[in-house]
C-alpha cells in the first residue's frame, strides 16, 4: 500500500498530536489513532475519531431500563445480555469514523448499508490517481456453479494468466483516456465530471465512513461473514480487529452471538429436537427446501 510523502507526513503530524480531554478514551483504539492499515494492493483503513467506550453502552442501558438491570452488577455481563436478547439503542451511543480507500465496486457493494454517514473523493473536483485493485492469482476464480452471485473454483494456467492480461491492460487503457480527455495541452479538455465515466470500476476512490456501532455490527456481520465477497471481506476483517482494541466487551459479545453463533428457524429447531431423540430426518420430512436444509445441516456440522 504505497502512501505519499504527503499522506505520511500528515499521519506523522497527526499521531503526533495529543489532546486533553475529559470524555472517556480508550487506550486500545488511541494506540491505532490515523495510522493506515493496509487492505488489498492499495486500499486502506484508517481510525479518524470516536466516542464512547464499552461503559457507554451500560451507561444508556441503565438509564433506559432503570432498575431493570439492578441485578446485573458486571458490566461485560451486561453487554452480553443486551446483545443476546437484540437491544440495539445503547449500542448506538459508540460511534466511529473511518477513512477507507477501497476500489469503487467494493465502495457500490459498501454503500447499500445506508446508515452512516458518507463523504466521499471527488472526481468531479478532483483527479483520481492511477491505482487499480488487481487480484493475487489465488483469487480469480470461475463462477461458482452452485451461487449465482460467488465464486467457484481458482483459475489456473493460461486462463488464469488472460484474465489478470485483461485487467491490467484494460485498466491503463481507460486511465490512459481519461488522462487523455480531461489534458488542457492544447486543448479545453474534457469536463472532470464527464471523463470519470470512463474509468473502470477497479480505480480506487477513497472516503470518511461515520457510523454507530449498533449499524457497524450491522455491516460486519454481513460483510465479514465468510460468504462475503472476499475483496469487501478483507476491509471488514481488519476493522473487526480495530474495533475489538476500541470496545472489547462489545466486540465479544458481537463474535460470539453474531459471527460465531446461528439462527435457526422454528422448523430448524423441531428437526434438531427430533434428531436429538435418535430419529431420522431429511429436508422433506423436515418441511425446509434443500438449499435450506442444506444451511441447518452447515451449521450442526
Amino acid at each position: 500500500m504505497p502512501l505519499t510523502p504527503e499522506q505520511q507526513s500528515e499521519i506523522d503530524a497527526q499521531r503526533a498530536q495529543s489532546n486533553t480531554t475529559m470524555r472517556a478514551t480508550v487506550p486500545g483504539i488511541e494506540q491505532h489513532m490515523y495510522t493506515a492499515h493496509p487492505v488489498l494492493d492499495h486500499g486502506f483503513v484508517r481510525v479518524i475519531d470516536y466516542m464512547g467506550d464499552d461503559a457507554a453502552i451500560c451507561q444508556a442501558a441503565r438509564v433506559s431500563y432503570g432498575k431493570g438491570t439492578k441485578t446485573i452488577t458486571n458490566d461485560e455481563g451486561l453487554i452480553r445480555y443486551l446483545m443476546r436478547h437484540w437491544h440495539s439503542t445503547p449500542f448506538e451511543m459508540c460511534e466511529i469514523k473511518f477513512h477507507v480507500k477501497l476500489p469503487v465496486f467494493v465502495a457500490r457493494q459498501w454503500i447499500r448499508h445506508r446508515t452512516a454517514n458518507v463523504n466521499e473523493y471527488s472526481a468531479r473536483y478532483s483527479i483520481l490517481d492511477r491505482e487499480f485493485y488487481i487480484p493475487a492469482p489465488e483469487h480469480i476464480n470461475a463462477q461458482s456453479e452452485v451461487n449465482n452471485q460467488g465464486r467457484g473454483d481458482v483459475l489456473e494456467g493460461d486462463e488464469a494468466a488472460q484474465v489478470l492480461e485483461h485487467l491490467k491492460a484494460d485498466s491503463s487503457r481507460c486511465y490512459d483516456h481519461y488522462e487523455e480527455m480531461i489534458s488542457q495541452d492544447g486543448q479545453a479538455g474534457l469536463a472532470r465530471e464527464l471523463a470519470r465515466m470512463n474509468l473502470p470500476a477497479n480505480v480506487y476512490t477513497q472516503w470518511y465512513w461515520k457510523v454507530d456501532l449498533h449499524n457497524l455490527f450491522h455491516f460486519l456481520r454481513l460483510r465479514a461473514d465468510t460468504h462475503a465477497q472476499f475483496e469487501i471481506r478483507v476491509y471488514a476483517e481488519e476493522i473487526c480487529r480495530l474495533v475489538a482494541d476500541w470496545v472489547p466487551a462489545a466486540y465479544g459479545a458481537f463474535s460470539d452471538y453474531r459471527l460465531g453463533g446461528a439462527n435457526i428457524s422454528q422448523r430448524g429447531v423441531e428437526a434438531l429436537r427430533r434428531m436429538l431423540q435418535g430419529e431420522e430426518v431429511d429436508a422433506a420430512s423436515a418441511g425446509m427446501s434443500a438449499g435450506e436444509w442444506r444451511e441447518v445441516c452447515g451449521v450442526l456440522g
